[in-house]
Formats: C-alpha cells, structure tokens, sequence
C-alpha cells in the first residue's frame, strides 16, 4: 500500500493472539484523539475501584468524549485521571512496549501499531474499563459519529460495521504541516491499528482512505 508519508498497521486475531503487520509495525507516531478511548476506560475503572458510580453530567461528558472527540471533556478527563500518569497505567496495564506520554499532553502521546492492537484487545477484555463498564465503552465506540467516523471499518456492510468499535485520531501539526492519523477498530475476533503522517495538502480524506484500505485488504471486502 504506498505512500507518501509515513504508514504503519498492525492486526490482531483476539481468538488466537496472533498479530501480522507492516514492516515497522513497531515504530512509533502520536495518537491525537484516539487516546481519549483510554482516558475514558481509565476514568470509569478508576472510579469502580474506588467504589464511585459517575452520575450522568460525567457519563454524558465521556459520551461526547467518545462519540464526538470533544476536545474539552478530554481535557477535563485527563486532569482527573492524573494527566500522563494515566498513560503510564496504560503501558502497564495493558502491556504495551512502544507507548509514552509526551510533553503532559493528551494527543501528543506515542504508540505503534503494535501497541494500538494491544490497546484494543485491552479495552475489549474489561482490563481497561474493568467488568463494570467495558460493555458501555464499546457501544459508545460503536456509536462514533460525525468527522470521527472513518477507518477500517468503512470497508465493512453497514450491518457488521454497527457491531464494529473505532476511535481515531487527526490532525494536521503545525509543528511540521503534515497531516498526523491514527485508526484502532476493534471487532468480536480481531483488532486493527493504523498509524499515517503525509503532507498536509493530501487532506483527512487520503489518510481516512489509508485506514478504510487496510479494512478491505484484511476482512477482504470492498
């Protein structure tokens, strides 16, 4: 699959835990919005471990968190969390190698490919969420709405795509005008992570098409 840019995937068989992958599976690129995935699962297991119950101002903030990558609610969530902290639980809790926070910021937190599957397996078997809420964090994935909703699972019928859990992140970096993409989708058998930079005069579309393309050529359909 060629590009102009950086491109790295990762799959993983959630039946067998066999993973396969691009070349650089391990190299790293930053999350943007698909960590907030994350800071929600480690909000609410946080919170049923110290025996609270979110009342519903917070769930319908990690709601919008998660359906329409509201930028506020993730900032409010990441200072509740412990800010970088909560991603240091994240490496250990759900055993990933190439993943750091950067600069005490959110989006800018690094992952590979690798990691992105090892994180969605992690938020499917309740380690991330804990058994309390994980069914809840996957509908709300299930139900990624608006500029949000592109990645792998584009490729599939509209009727598995709804069974389909995403969280993406975009944005184009000021700090070296290229467009940054990261796609986790996460189905009942499998998990598939793409990482992409390319030019910033390529627009979302192109690295929306790169996810969508990894979908077709592994769940082979168009």
């Amino acid at each position: 699959m060629p590009t102009d840019g950086f491109f790295s995937w990762a799959a993983l068989n959630r039946r067998t835990g066999r993973m396969t992958g691009s070349p650089n599976i391990g190299a790293q690129s930053d999350t943007m919005s698909l960590i907030k995935a994350w800071l929600a699962a480690d909000d609410l297991r946080r919170a049923d471990e110290q025996g609270q119950l979110p009342r519903a101002p917070h769930l319908a903030a990690l709601s919008a968190m998660l359906r329409d990558s509201d930028n506020p609610a993730a900032d409010a969530t990441y200072a509740r969390v412990g800010r970088r902290s909560s991603i240091e639980r994240m490496v250990r809790v759900c055993g990933l190698t190439d993943s750091a926070p950067v600069l005490d910021r959110w989006s800018n937190t690094v992952v590979s490919a690798r990691d992105l599957v090892r994180l969605g397996r992690c938020l499917a078997d309740g380690r991330a969420a804990g058994p309390q809420w994980t069914a809840w964090l996957l509908a709300e994935m299930r139900a990624v709405r608006g500029e949000g909703d592109f990645g792998p699972r584009d490729a599939l019928t509209p009727e598995y795509a709804a069974t389909v859990a995403i969280k993406n992140g975009w944005l184009l970096r000021d700090e070296d005008d290229l467009w940054h993409v990261s796609c986790l989708a996460i189905g009942e058998t499998w998990v598939i992570g793409v990482l992409a930079r390319y030019p910033g005069e390529r627009g979302l579309d192109y690295g929306a098409g790169l996810c969508r393309q990894v979908g077709a050529a592994l769940l082979l359909v168009a």
